[in-house]
């Protein structure tokens, strides 16, 4: 049966089927397993574990992060999983792209169109909570993630997780 012929219930259960199996894995490797989209792991996550907002708050989102420091952007796609840590440049718009240049080690041009809601993930991984935001696509895929980064013993940097939660309430 292909993917246009199952049904939402098919991929559901076997979507909590995976996510079952490892409740604090990769969301990518938990929907590849099961053979669904990231975006339908996500739905499946325990209340408020991934709360969705619609892609028009990307720019008060963006500027928001922009100010929490050195974060870690991570680009996973399936034949890479890329992690730099740097500050987010403010960005601009020109030429069809959202181009974000400055003294940082992340840059690039980002095709902001397709973003189609953007994810605050609060959940176990890997035995410690992990805070991110996602950038989410039509294709049910993560254009990219930024994450609260960790100190030295691996704890979430406090500052970011206050201005995590605090973005998080104040753009639902």
């Amino acid at each position: 049966m292909d993917t246009l012929t199952q049904t939402t219930d098919e991929r559901c259960q076997r979507a909590l089927a995976a996510l079952a199996e490892k409740p604090d894995g990769v969301i990518e490797q938990i929907a590849a397993k099961a053979d669904v989209t990231p975006a339908e792991v996500l739905a499946i996550l325990p209340e408020g574990a991934a709360i969705l907002v619609p892609s028009e708050g990307w720019e008060p989102i963006w500027k928001d992060l922009t100010s929490w420091g050195e974060i870690l952007m991570i680009v996973h796609t399936e034949d890479i999983v890329l992690e730099v840590e740097g500050s987010l440049p403010e960005g601009s718009e020109g030429h069809g792209w959202f181009n974000i240049h400055g003294d940082s080690p992340i840059g690039g041009h980002i095709r902001k169109e397709r973003c189609v809601s953007i994810a605050f993930v609060d959940r176990g991984f890997h035995g410690r909570r992990s805070c991110s935001v996602w950038f989410m696509n039509a294709d049910g895929r993560a254009m990219f993630k930024v994450f609260v980064r960790r100190d030295k013993e691996r704890n979430l940097l406090e500052d970011q997780v206050s201005r995590f939660e605090a973005l998080r309430q104040a753009i639902v």
